[in-house]
């Protein structure tokens, strides 16, 4: 067997946007180094500060350098029948798939990471970068930060993880089956093993326990690997895949509960890596005051943390339409209800649909009578029930409670008969959420598709 030693110098850390500016491959037959080849490479772009000052490379030396298309059959050539091997093998691997597709060539090798062999082979080390770890081994590098000095000093860490290999490791890994090579360098493949085939909320750490994302899941295992999957070459996936070290996970009883409890983690915790979420919010409430000459109000404005209200609408028009639709049944004033903006009266006064509390004609306890029947209705249309449904095991039954149409909490339950005697019973049992219409919209769905699972309170 044939292993190809890669390590490449770039413009920067996604292969979508920047180019490669050195490669160098050794060719390793398990026991030496059989064939070298390194090469600078023009980027047709300019090399950043950052990475000169690092590297050492700049535009200068890279000016007669060969284009990457140049170069792309040779390099195809040594890679394609070899284990590609590297210290963070998924940067460089989609760095030189990514680009050598855009030059017409198909790369498709097996992989091995030396930094997740490290952390397999030579366990309790303090730092598996490249540079510490081979101090801490005493493997010399020389030209550290270049491709041909880096390649080397992983040739020879590749040589002693061989020799560490007594229980069939690598061969292990190199297996169809295993999933090792798509997991992140830091993520252990064990934490990803024990996790179970059902619905429940992960949560991805970076190497202080921090959360960095949370997920949810129909089948936990399944989705955390879905993460990894494929070789997308962009730069929020590669720094996403260097944050994980570790996952953590709670277990759900059905995708709905997952949904809900993803949707509350990710409001408490602001996870960096949660960006549509995060976005969400309620657009629009309607809610009801009393103005200074005493009249009950109804207005439809953008959602308010702290003040309750009445109802809730994804958009502008749904809320007015809500509106529009309680003024002409209850026959309220358009212009106190805020839907015309008119000075004096309004001009449904006119057609007999407003009484005139709008210019002092109809008193405020006979229009506020008309308003409290409206507010009536608008709390009738608030439901209270339950959705039963399958809990953690076979021995559990799941709760989910809608209290006069705001979602309060759920929980689990073993006894069939739980809901027999109300909802205040059940209560304390349950675990308490926030609701919005977000989870309220999922709950309805969820309660219109399965009525079965319904139960009103």
């Amino acid at each position: 067997m044939l292993y190809a030693v890669v390590d490449i110098e770039t413009t920067g850390g996604h292969a979508s946007a920047n180019g490669i500016t050195e490669v160098a491959i050794n060719i390793h037959d398990g026991s030496e180094i059989v064939e070298s080849y390194t090469t600078l490479i023009n980027p047709k772009r300019p090399v950043p500060m950052h990475i000169t000052a690092l590297t050492g490379i700049d535009d200068e030396m890279l000016v007669d350098a060969p284009s990457f298309e140049d170069v792309a059959l040779q390099i195809y050539q040594l890679l394609r029948d070899k284990v590609f091997v590297a210290h963070n093998v998924n940067f460089d691997y989609s760095f030189l798939k990514h680009h050598l597709a855009a030059a017409g060539y198909e790369l498709n090798c097996r992989k091995l990471c030396t930094v997740r062999l490290s952390r397999k082979l030579i366990p309790g080390q303090p730092s598996y970068s490249l540079g510490k770890l081979c101090a801490a081994l005493q493997i010399p590098i020389q030209n550290r930060h270049r491709a041909a000095g880096d390649a080397d000093a992983t040739s020879i860490l590749f040589k002693l993880l061989l020799n560490h290999d007594q229980d069939g490791i690598i061969s292990e890994m190199l297996k169809k089956t295993s999933k090792e090579q798509v997991l992140p360098p830091h993520l252990d493949k064990a934490s990803v093993t024990r996790l179970p085939n059902h619905p429940g909320v992960y949560y991805f750490k970076d190497n202080k326990g921090k959360i960095v994302y949370v997920g949810k899941a129909k089948d936990l295992r399944k989705r955390v690997l879905s993460h990894f999957s494929g070789n997308k070459p962009n730069r929020q996936r590669q720094d996403f895949l260097r944050t994980i070290h570790s996952v953590d996970y709670v277990t759900c009883g059905t995708e709905l509960m997952a949904l809900i409890l993803e949707a509350n983690e990710i409001r408490r915790l602001w996870p960096e890596n949660n960006r549509a979420m995060k976005r969400y919010e309620h657009k629009y409430d309607l809610y009801a005051f009393e103005d200074q000459n005493g009249y009950l109000r109804l207005a439809i404005d953008r959602h308010k943390k702290n003040i309750k209200a009445l109802h809730s609408f994804n958009n502008l028009l749904e809320g007015y339409n809500y509106l529009n639709r309680l003024v002409e049944k209850y026959q309220l004033c358009a212009r106190l209800c805020y839907l015309q903006k008119t000075v004096t009266k309004c001009l449904a006064h006119e057609n007999g649909q407003c009484f005139g509390a709008c210019s002092g004609i109809e008193t405020v306890a006979v229009y506020n009578k008309r308003l409290n029947k409206a507010l009536l209705e608008i709390e009738s249309e608030q439901p209270s029930f339950a959705l039963v449904d399958e809990g953690r095991n076979p021995d559990e039954f799941s709760c989910l409670v809608v209290e006069q149409g705001k979602f309060y909490g759920m929980g689990y339950f073993t006894d069939k008969n739980f809901l027999n005697e109300g909802l205040s019973p059940i209560k304390n049992d349950l675990a308490v959420y926030q609701s919005n219409s977000y989870i309220i919209n999922l709950i309805l769905n969820h309660a219109e598709q399965y009525p079965q699972k319904l139960y009103k309170l």
